[in-house]
């Protein structure tokens, strides 16, 4: 089966994120039916920008807990406007 034509198993933490008067879209995921470590992808909802981290979380906390570290030392200007790039 082709990457493109399989389906995504969303983490219940993923979602809108609202936070010093900006938004971002959480994305956790991994392939569904699988055991696949959790990837993590944020979109700016004002620019459309991302930022995609590289290494992968075992589970779906560790994942949104490095989103919330990040916006806790860079705050929600770390996501504004980006184009799609790799963090970490």
């Amino acid at each position: 089966m082709d990457d493109e034509d399989r389906e995504f198993e969303h983490s219940p933490l993923s979602g809108t994120f609202r936070f010093d008067g900006g938004a971002v879209d959480v994305e956790i995921y991994r392939y569904a039916g699988t055991q696949d470590p959790w990837q993590l992808v944020v979109i700016d909802l004002s620019s459309g920008g991302c930022i995609a981290w590289a290494n992968t979380f075992a589970t779906d906390q560790e994942a949104y807990e490095a989103f919330t570290a990040m916006v806790e030392t860079d705050g929600m200007a770390a996501f504004a406007g980006n184009r799609p790039q790799a963090r970490h």
